[in-house]
């Protein structure tokens, strides 16, 4: 019996002993095999090439990290982004676009990214232009006051599709936000995208369908070639693609020879897809693995072999969004509405916020003013109450502040004279966004030489001979300026005579003084360059040194003959008028610019700037009336034309055209951008020797 129980005893202790080690054995078995790892993929419900079934991959990755693997089948970019917001997934191959909204709306972030066939994880976007273009030779010519960019304002674009990256959003979002072109529009619609695209191209752009002759890459370039546009925007390696082949033949047929295309600088780079994650939900040791066998299957020939087959790439390299996305970020950011497009693309709800809670003007503001309807703030009030947020007044005292203002960002928009405009734009990147007019509806006059009707100049001009250039016999003659440094009587024409070869530059490049020199050395010794208070200051004098036979050519803008020698009464005209007739405007040198309203495109952003753009164009639309009627019943007060209501009780001064009238003196406000309003100046006074020099002194810029 004793035994027996010695048996049974043992038998159990046997069956303890066997059952615990089983279960320390399962217990390990567990820890080093068993967890889960989820990527989410787009499936399809069959595969005919095997080799391109993603579940390969899950495979290799299951064998790698000995984790249970799986693949988490989603149907749309936006899918994925939900499935690693919510955890359902880990990682995602993703697209650029919806990488970037992941990346920005939701904090998700990149671990890798795939190589394109020439290893890089990225392509240039570029401009395109012809060879014998302007563009080409600003951009060839390695002077800093000629912009490449500038001067596409009003060509012909070729665009690869609506919303494309390299030839739309990239180049778009480039020219939006460096200050270039003005969004049309609604900010928070991408629609608006093609109103700017007419706006700051024009109305014949092509922004073609799928199908049509110049969709896609090769149909930009196409465009381009054929004369149909004046710049094709596409990626860098496009033009070699179909136009630089060893054999001719293999080109398209509507190739020009390789050398007639030319590039200008990259907008950006358009990213290669990223392998997206959430840092909220992932374990750091876990990614450093994921990432280490990622980056080591381009260098396994088997594993390499599924990065082909399934994610047609040849490697991934290791990154994070910021290095992989920023650059395209930084650009398509700027379109109008992207995020709200992507959203609605991707089925993801989400929304913009505004980047600032107030607005600052930078405006030289008086102690009181005597006439109250002066005041800037009327101004100030006006568009806070448009813009629903406080706008304030930034008090400065001279040009050179208003610089500093807005390189700084102590204030977000200044209305400036043209001459620091110009340094604004030229030296320190700021942008314009809209000018005043002038009385008769324009942004600008124009600067010419007057000349008397017999002279040699005149002949030359009105012979229709183009061998007989009226400008090279204005060489010794004895010209009549304004005063010194004055735009259409100095600065413009001189920049001409300059920048046309006519004239040499007499003296040191960089100095000022050396204008002078120049002036007594093309024309005569006896030119006229008086001062003030002297008689042949200003407009009338310089008309008047021409008409009493003191000088020869008299430097002027379009209109001043008329002011005091045109008017129907002989009598309101200037005693030392001659008849209308004797006097001749040779062509115009160029336009001297209105003033601009301009800002910073580094710290003021798209929807803010967009919004104040059409804050300030809504002044245009109000008008006070008195006694108007309609429809049999009188009215008095501010009359919007745009919604046809009349608000009777705000103060006059409150209205849209009387705060036009008396604070910013002009009868009205249009859209402009930096090139078209600043361009035709910024040519002809960049060649004028010393000048940025002496702006940046009078307006005493610290560097």
């Amino acid at each position: 019996m004793m035994n027996n129980k010695k048996l049974v005893s043992s038998l159990i202790t046997i069956l303890f002993l066997t059952t615990a080690l089983a279960g320390c054995l399962d217990n390990n078995e567990e820890e080093e095999t068993l967890g889960s790892f989820v990527i989410a993929y787009e499936i399809q419900s069959d595969y005919e090439n095997i080799d391109e079934n993603p579940q390969q991959l899950a495979d290799y990755f299951s064998e790698k990290l000995n984790y249970d693997v799986s693949l988490y089948s989603v149907d749309s970019e936006g899918a994925m982004i939900e499935a690693l917001r919510f955890g359902n997934a880990d990682i995602a191959i993703m697209d650029a676009g919806a990488a970037w909204v992941g990346w920005q709306q939701y904090g998700l972030d990149a671990l890798g990214a795939d190589l394109k066939n020439d290893g890089r994880t990225y392509y240039n976007a570029h401009a395109w232009v012809k060879a014998d273009s302007e563009m080409a030779y600003a951009h060839l010519d390695e002077n800093p006051y000629t912009d490449p960019f500038a001067l596409l304002s009003g060509k012909t674009s070729c665009h690869t599709g609506w919303l494309k990256s390299a030839g739309m959003l990239l180049p778009m979002g480039f020219l939006i936000g460096h200050g270039y072109a003005n969004v049309i529009g609604d900010p928070n619609d991408v629609e608006t995208i093609r109103n700017t695209i007419f706006e700051y191209f024009n109305e014949n752009a092509s922004i073609p369908d799928s199908g049509t002759p110049y969709y896609g890459y090769e149909g930009a370039i196409k465009c381009l070639s054929d004369g149909t546009g004046d710049v094709a925007f596409a990626k860098d390696s496009t033009v070699d693609i179909f136009c630089n082949n060893e054999e001719s033949s293999d080109n398209s047929e509507w190739c020009l020879p390789r050398d007639q295309y030319v590039a200008l600088p990259a907008f950006g780079q358009s990213p290669s897809h990223p392998v997206m994650y959430n840092p909220q939900l992932i374990d750091s040791e876990l990614l450093n693995q994921v990432t280490d066998i990622l980056v080591e299957m381009g260098d396994d020939s088997d594993a390499s072999m599924i990065l082909s087959n399934v994610l047609n790439t040849p490697g991934i390299i290791a990154t994070n969004a910021t290095d992989h996305l920023g650059s395209y970020s930084s650009l398509i950011s700027n379109i109008p509405g992207i995020s709200a497009y992507y959203n609605d693309k991707f089925n993801i709800n989400g929304t913009i916020s505004p980047t600032v809670d107030k607005v600052r003007i930078a405006y030289e503001v008086k102690a009181d003013y005597e006439n109250i309807d002066e005041n800037p703030q009327l101004l100030a009030d006006y568009l806070s109450d448009v813009l629903e947020i406080p706008v304030e007044l930034y008090s400065v005292d001279s040009e050179g502040a208003i610089i500093e203002a807005l390189r700084f960002g102590n204030a977000d928009i200044a209305f400036m004279d043209g001459g620091a405009a110009w340094v604004g734009w030229k030296e320190y990147g700021l942008a314009a966004m809209a000018a005043d007019q002038k009385s008769d509806g324009r942004t600008y006059y124009n600067a010419h030489a007057w000349v008397k009707a017999d002279s040699e100049m005149a002949a030359a001009y009105l012979d229709d001979d183009l061998s007989t250039d009226p400008f090279s016999l204005l060489e010794g003659k004895t010209s009549c300026h304004t005063g010194w440094l004055k735009s259409a009587g100095m600065l413009l024409p001189m920049g001409y005579l300059i920048g046309n070869d006519y004239a040499t530059v007499i003296g040191d490049d960089d100095d000022i003084a050396s204008l002078r020199d120049t002036i007594n050395g093309f024309f005569s010794s006896d030119a006229s360059i008086p001062d003030s208070g002297t008689p042949y200051y200003g407009y009338s004098g310089a008309v008047k040194c021409l008409s009493d036979g003191t000088g020869d050519v008299a430097f002027a803008k379009d209109s001043t003959v008329d002011s005091y020698c045109g008017n129907d009464d002989s009598n309101q005209n200037e005693d030392w008028c001659l008849e209308r007739d004797q006097y001749v405007a040779l062509p115009t040198f160029g336009q001297a610019p209105s003033h601009p309203v301009m800002y910073n495109p580094q710290l003021l952003d798209i929807q803010t700037r967009t919004s104040v753009l059409n804050a300030l164009m809504s002044l245009n639309y109000e008008m006070y009336v008195e006694n108007y009627s309609v429809a049999g019943t009188t009215y008095t007060g501010c009359y919007d034309i745009s919604v046809h209501v009349i608000d009777e009780d705000s103060p006059k001064n409150n209205c849209g055209d009387e705060i036009l009238s008396n604070v910013l003196n002009t009868p009205g406000l249009i859209r402009i951008t930096s090139q078209d309003h600043l361009g035709s100046y910024s040519d002809l006074i960049s060649n004028i020797p010393g000048i940025s020099n002496y702006f940046s002194d009078i307006f005493e810029i610290d560097e």
